[in-house]
């Protein structure tokens, strides 16, 4: 048996010695590879291993003509045509056999040039067929490729336009290819000039820039201005040229509307000057959808410069503004920050955006409140700044954003404040001396002789009237001790038992005023260093302005939580609140609420020595109130190390 080689090949399947010998080496003898087999199996065998060019097929043992077989080759193999060779000619045999599809029939007597005439017209079939199937495969591989071609342009053209925000390069992109895949020799995008109504040529391929550059078409009788109106694409396909509004002459074009919102806005268009071959219904197609990919790219524009102009304008409004001002989103980097606020923390101007807060701010205040959840009570802070000012630092949460921080400078407020301290302090002491004489005289008179009634009630008048001077002074003096630091000692103590112990002497006012008291406090609260003498007076003027403030009955409570190496303790009443004019006031001394009646009665110096002490220990203090709710009082207190001993 042979192993057959790959060029021309011949496979014999008939089961007669002689005839097999006499056609092999005839079909040798003209050069060809012939292999013999006897049955169709061991055939099938060879068949599927490599295809011949070229079967001859005889009759077999278990066959009376060979069609069977005739036909099963020709239905898995095609390509290979089939000679059929019979021991008897017969009309009705003939028949079948064309109709199965059988190249050729070879029957006895059987001379040489017959059966290579049969060989060669057989395989000549066989090749014209291969070269019929090869252009066939090329023509519908050349206009998938096309299309293919077209869907990949336009898939680039879709991802430049979701990719760069560049109009003029995305608009001359979608000119190209609404050439390129028309086959059109020029292309052009015209918009609608808002100044003259006329259509100007914003993108183009092929043409003149000078004639691009001065090309102004009107709308009213033209074809790019009925397309415009109308929104219906124009085809122009006529043997001899058109001249369009005097500006160009074409054989062929296609107009097609740019629709944004079902309003025309712009002609998307392709033209032949010399090619006279016509655009198709296809190309008008592929213009439509580049048309679409035009309005998009316009629309991202239009949108863009819209929002940059929005954010150009609110850069430049935060650049007025003397407040410092940052923004960061969840992650806490910087998306926005002003000149203020770059001088407020020595940052360079243009290096912070992008970046993360911890990398670029240097004042650990402003990273502490960036650092606080969302949930933390403490959102205020203040610090120095590398020229000496002091600032007010507020944290406010933004949704769907981040986070804004505002610097305030307060400076001045506390140039302000230390000057009237040093004026206090020094009018409070030189006050001392007298009212002292007052109340010992007043003392005296009654010791000196009888007094009537009258002047008995005169003299209790003097001695409350300098008695409640004597408070105020007593705490202007005690105010301006703890601002200039002088009663700075300080020792390690527990805070929950300080709090406690004053509480335990407003127990008597809490009382009567029969008003519930709560008090929340962390299980395990670390030993405080601090002056234990201001933290007492001033948890005492909280709580008494708590019980003075609250109604009848109301509920007071106090909570505190430990966060981030820091004392945070909320004191809660529901008195009739604080109007929100005065908040921003109510730390001054001698400052009373509007709201406040002639029966509760005070200095005006309670909170400001609240503030001061919480201030003399690295803390800070505020007020939330609603009117008519209830007042939140917030202090802040940092957990100091005590020094080491030296």
């Amino acid at each position: 048996m042979n192993t057959l080689p790959k060029d021309q090949k011949i496979l014999i399947i008939l089961d007669d010695a002689q005839t097999n010998h006499l056609l092999e080496r005839l079909l040798n003898s003209a050069g060809y590879t012939v292999g013999v087999f006897t049955d169709f199996a061991s055939s099938q065998k060879e068949l599927d291993k490599a295809q011949p060019q070229l079967v001859i097929l005889g009759q077999l043992q278990d066959s009376s003509n060979g069609l069977s077989e005739a036909e099963k080759i020709i239905h898995q193999y095609p390509a290979v045509p089939v000679l059929l060779f019979v021991t008897q000619d017969s009309p009705a045999l003939l028949k079948e056999a064309l109709r199965l599809g059988v190249s050729d029939y070879l029957c006895p007597p059987l001379r040489a040039d017959d059966l290579l005439r049969a060989v060669e017209s057989s395989l000549e079939k066989a090749r014209r067929n291969r070269e019929w199937v090869l252009l066939e495969s090329r023509r519908a591989t050349g206009h998938l490729r096309q299309r293919v071609d077209e869907l990949e342009t336009l898939s680039r053209l879709g991802q430049s336009i979701t990719a760069q925000l560049d109009t003029d390069n995305l608009l001359t992109a979608i000119v190209e290819a609404a050439v390129e895949l028309t086959g059109a020799e020029e292309g052009s995008l015209l918009l609608i000039d808002k100044e003259t109504g006329q259509l100007y040529i914003r993108a183009s391929k092929n043409f003149q820039e000078d004639f691009v550059r001065t090309f102004r078409l009107p709308i009213q009788d033209t074809l790019a201005g009925s397309v415009l109106t109308t929104g219906v694409p124009v085809v122009v396909d006529e043997n001899t040229p058109r001249k369009i509004k005097t500006s160009y002459l074409v054989h062929s074009l296609i107009y097609v509307p740019l629709l944004l919102k079902s309003r025309v806005t712009g002609v998307l268009g392709v033209d032949n000057r010399n090619n006279r071959l016509p655009f198709q219904k296809h190309d008008i197609d592929l213009l439509t959808t580049l048309a679409e990919y035009a309005v998009i790219a316009l629309l991202n524009a239009d949108q863009f410069n819209e929002t940059r102009a929005e954010r150009n304008k609110l850069e430049t409004i935060l650049r007025r503004v003397q407040d410092g001002v940052i923004v960061v989103d969840r992650e806490r980097r910087i998306l926005m920050i002003n000149q203020a606020a770059e001088t407020a923390l020595g940052i360079i101007a243009g290096e912070a955006v992008g970046k993360l807060a911890s990398e670029i701010v240097p004042t650990p205040e402003i990273l502490a409140l960036l650092e606080a959840n969302t949930a933390s009570l403490s959102t205020r802070n203040e610090f120095t700044s590398v020229d000496n000012h002091v600032f007010s630092a507020q944290f406010s949460s933004i949704p769907e954003v981040g986070a804004v921080i505002t610097l305030h400078d307060i400076s001045y407020l506390r140039n302000l404040d230390r000057m009237k301290n040093e004026f206090v302090g020094t009018v409070s002491h030189d006050l001392r001396s007298p009212l002292t004489a007052i109340l010992g005289y007043a003392e005296l008179v009654e010791r000196a002789g009888p007094v009537n009634e009258l002047q008995s009630e005169f003299i209790r008048r003097v001695e409350s009237s300098v008695t409640n001077i004597s408070h105020l002074v007593d705490d202007l003096v005690n105010l301006g001790r703890i601002q200039t630091g002088f009663d700075g000692r300080s020792e390690v103590f527990e805070l929950p038992n300080n709090l406690s112990n004053v509480v335990d002497s407003y127990q008597q006012a809490l009382t009567s005023r029969d008003h519930p008291f709560e008090m929340q406090l962390p299980a395990h609260f670390p030993p405080y260093y601090g002056n234990p003498l201001q933290i007492r007076r001033m948890f005492e003027n909280v709580l008494d302005n708590c019980i003075k403030y609250s109604h009848p009955g109301g509920k007071i409570q106090v909570k505190g939580k430990i966060e981030q190496n820091q004392v945070i303790l909320q004191f809660i009443d529901e008195g009739g609140g604080i109007p929100a004019k005065d908040l921003p006031y109510v730390f001054d001394k001698f400052f009373r609420g509007s709201n406040n009646t002639s029966e509760q009665t005070g200095t005006g110096l309670g909170l400001a020595i609240v503030k001061s002490v919480a201030e003399a220990h690295g803390g800070r203090v505020w007020i939330d109130s609603v009117l008519n709710q209830g007042t939140t009082l917030t202090v802040v207190l940092p957990i100091q190390e005590p020094p080491a001993a030296g």
